[in-house]
């Protein structure tokens, strides 16, 4: 009987351990996590703000723009994806021991949208590529029209090689950013329950 209290005390005091390592504000798992949703919301803020330094001079040019405007949608986008992941990293940090399960469950929601995210970077990859080669019939742009002079081989060949270059880099990058953060957090939980 008294061993019985000893372990329940033991595993009682890891599981304290482990929640202390997923609530560390400044370095633990889930702050790495929300730091990086944090840069990117960043960093698609600034991406049509530099848009818009570039163009300073045509400005109603950029402001009438496709393309300008389908990039601004993008940033808007990812944005969005990436403060809906950084409110699910804030709710993991607020968990305590004993709702072991619905932190497994918050895992497991962030690790599926950022499986979503590389499948919706590829669907947007395709769908920039169809914009830059439909985009020229309705808008014109000295940068597109010198990229449409080229041979039809030599477009399709570099968006092949973009697109190989997305699958691997994505898996890569997800996996360096998110993945190693989310593996160690699956550790732990792991470690709580044995």
């Amino acid at each position: 009987m008294k061993k019985d209290w000893n372990d329940i005390s033991i595993n009682k005091n890891k599981n304290t351990e482990i929640m202390e390592i997923i609530h560390l504000k400044s370095y633990g798992p889930v702050a790495a996590l929300k730091r990086e949703f944090r840069k990117q919301m960043l960093v698609m803020l600034l991406v049509p703000a530099l848009l818009l330094l570039t163009n300073v001079n045509d400005m109603v040019h950029a402001l009438s723009s496709v393309l300008f405007w389908s990039y601004v949608a993008f940033c808007f986008g990812v944005i969005a994806f990436a403060y809906r992941n950084y409110q699910i990293a804030r709710k993991m940090e607020a968990m305590d021991g004993a709702v072991r399960s619905n932190l497994e469950q918050q895992i497991e929601v962030l690790e599926t949208r950022l499986r979503w995210k590389i499948v919706g970077l590829r669907v947007v990859l395709l769908f920039f590529i169809v914009l830059i080669e439909v985009l020229p019939y309705f808008q014109h742009y000295r940068m597109l029209d010198k990229w449409h002079a080229l041979a039809p081989m030599i477009r399709f060949g570099a968006y092949a090689a973009l697109l190989v270059t997305q699958y691997f880099s994505n898996r890569f990058v997800m996996q360096r950013k998110f993945g190693t953060h989310l593996d160690y957090l699956k550790r732990l939980v792991q470690e709580m329950q044995d």
